[in-house]
């Protein structure tokens, strides 16, 4: 389907339509003006229920705007393959995801720009601005956020009982309360905001990439959206991207972009799509019958990829959300979102969360959710539904690193995806560390006195090696797939792509997306993703051109 466009000619196409790729589109045609393809893989709306806070549980099993990866058997969970799916739909992540918005600890971003070089543009104080101009918070105004962005932001419309119990019982254990995950610190026990907002009857809805950028150019000519649609190749002709060809009804169309092709078609797909174009491993793609355009033994490496656990109990009265999309309840509650635009239906019941390290660092590596419902993956599916509590402890700076490979040389098959779960010894140590934690907030006040029992792991699960096996068993992604096509600096020969999101040795060729990322940031990452596609637009226009950052009035201090 093509939402738009009349025209045939394009000074950029875009391979993917997830948040970067919104972003950079809207960007390129409302800021600077330019012609622009935008080619995704899936259908052009999500389901309606998406829209509102609480609906995107009813998707999270389902394959309806989800391609459902599975990991090849993990050698450290017994040969489990656990999925690990990515959006398919226009908007990506940000159509389906739980909407937490987090951008990350200040050291991420100085640490890219240490790697990259200094004065790289990727320190935390060169992205905090666009962070800042994206954003529209209903919260806070002040250095560290904006009000007058196109992405609403703002707090959940609900807090449930257990939301409220979790932040004083983690309090009760001696971590600080903490009102803004994304300002000074991250640390501390707290509301996260998500992206999401009210809307012109103030229900409380989803603010997705499509919704706060693209549909403001959505009607313009210079605009052409083809949904339901797979990029096969990247166009390359003497070290230049030229254009892409792609399939869509059935046919192979082949495309031409005037000025540069960039890449977005999601952490896994962004490296099969390289490979399929002869850009990667020379000897993969040599084993694939692939013509190889230049040797970048980095595509595909550097996987990177929050993974959790968690701790499972249920409780002995009423509390939660359970039940609350069912029978006279949902009745009730869709009424109340429809009439007053509050109670159940304007959370998405992921409503708080801990920072902390195990280690004691002040710099979190876990990051601790209170999920107040028995929550269950579609790997995991020991425990009955009802009512009770998810702690799910989340690594946020795994030191293993996975793998994209291609399956075949056909297009149409998924890639080969190695998240290499617990890889790296530290990361087992620390997970484990998490778990225990955990466990002895089920016995702290006032959480304690509603907790009926355990489920998972199980109060028989007690020894090291019962612990290990548990969390091989239950290990799952936190979907935020990164770094498969990875910026680095000129002497790294695994750097795909430099500072400027430039693919090495190829003109006019650029990845956009949570694929290049060096190193993952340590929170959620469609913050991040909508800050690529924000600073990828000003990449690939005139240099000249003034910067958001140099845009900021002088009293908005980023340092």
């Amino acid at each position: 389907m093509a939402l738009s466009g009349r025209t045939a000619r394009y000074d950029f196409i875009i391979a993917g339509g997830g948040s970067s790729a919104c972003v950079a589109a809207t960007r390129l045609v409302r800021d600077f003006g330019c012609r622009v393809l935008l080619i995704e893989r899936g259908p052009a709306r999500a389901a309606s229920i998406m829209r509102m806070p609480a609906g995107y549980m009813k998707y999270l099993a389902r394959d309806d705007f989800l391609e459902m990866h599975r990991t090849v058997p993990q050698q450290r969970l017994g040969g489990r393959a656990p999925i690990v799916p990515q959006a398919k739909v226009l908007g990506g992540g940000s159509a389906v995801n739980a909407m937490v918005y987090m951008r990350g600890q200040r050291e991420d971003y100085d640490a890219w720009d240490d790697y990259l070089g200094k004065g790289s543009g990727w320190s935390y104080a060169d992205v905090l601005p666009h962070f800042r101009a994206l954003e529209r918070n209903t919260k806070f105004n002040n250095a560290y956020h904006g009000v007058d962005g196109d992405l609403l932001v703002s707090d959940p419309g609900s807090l449930c009982d257990m939301t409220q119990d979790f932040i004083l019982a983690v309090q009760g254990m001696g971590h600080p309360y903490n009102l803004d995950f994304n300002g000074e610190r991250q640390s501390g026990v707290g509301v996260m905001q998500h992206t999401m907002g009210r809307n012109d009857n103030g229900r409380m809805v989803r603010c997705d990439a499509v919704s706060a950028f693209l549909s403001q150019v959505l009607d313009d000519p210079r605009l052409t959206v083809v949904t339901d649609a797979l990029v096969t190749k990247i166009l390359i002709e003497h070290g230049r991207a030229i254009g892409v060809e792609y399939i869509h009804n059935g046919q192979t169309s082949r495309v031409h972009a005037d000025r540069e092709v960039l890449v977005a078609a999601g952490t896994y797909n962004t490296a099969k799509l390289l490979m399929l174009s002869g850009l990667g491993p020379a000897d993969h793609l040599t084993e694939h019958g692939l013509r190889v355009v230049a040797d970048l033994p980095g595509v595909g490496a550097n996987l990177q990829d929050h993974h959790e656990v968690p701790v499972i109990a249920s409780t002995n009265r009423p509390s939660g959300y359970f039940g609350q999309d069912r029978g006279w309840r949902m009745l009730r509650n869709g009424l109340q979102y429809i009439l007053f635009g509050t109670g159940p239906v304007t959370t998405t019941g992921i409503e708080s969360c801990l920072f902390y390290d195990p280690d004691g660092s002040e710099r979190p590596t876990i990051q601790l959710y209170c999920a107040p419902i028995v929550y269950l993956d579609r790997d995991i599916s020991s425990a009955k539904p009802t009512y009770g509590v998810t702690l799910t402890s989340c690594l946020l700076r795994p030191k293993a690193r996975g793998s994209v490979r291609l399956r075949s040389a056909n297009p149409a098959d998924m890639p080969l995806v190695d998240a290499n779960f617990f890889g790296d010894p530290d990361d087992l140590r620390l997970t484990l560390a998490a778990l225990g934690f955990a466990r002895q907030l089920l016995g702290a006040k006032p959480i304690s006195p509603k907790i009926a029992e355990e489920l998972l792991p199980g109060a028989s699960i007690m020894s090291e090696e019962a612990l290990v096996e548990y969390c091989g068993r239950t290990v799952k992604t936190n979907y935020h797939p990164s770094g498969s096509a990875h910026m680095g600096p000129d002497d790294d020969p695994m750097a795909v792509l430099d500072h400027r999101m430039r693919v090495r040795g190829i003109g006019n060729l650029r990845v956009i997306d949570c694929s290049a990322i060096p190193f993952i940031p340590s929170a959620n990452t469609n913050a991040a993703a909508l800050m690529l596609g924000h600073r990828a637009a000003e990449f690939v226009v005139a240099p000249s051109r003034q910067s958001v950052k140099d845009r900021l009035p002088e009293t908005s201090s980023y340092n």
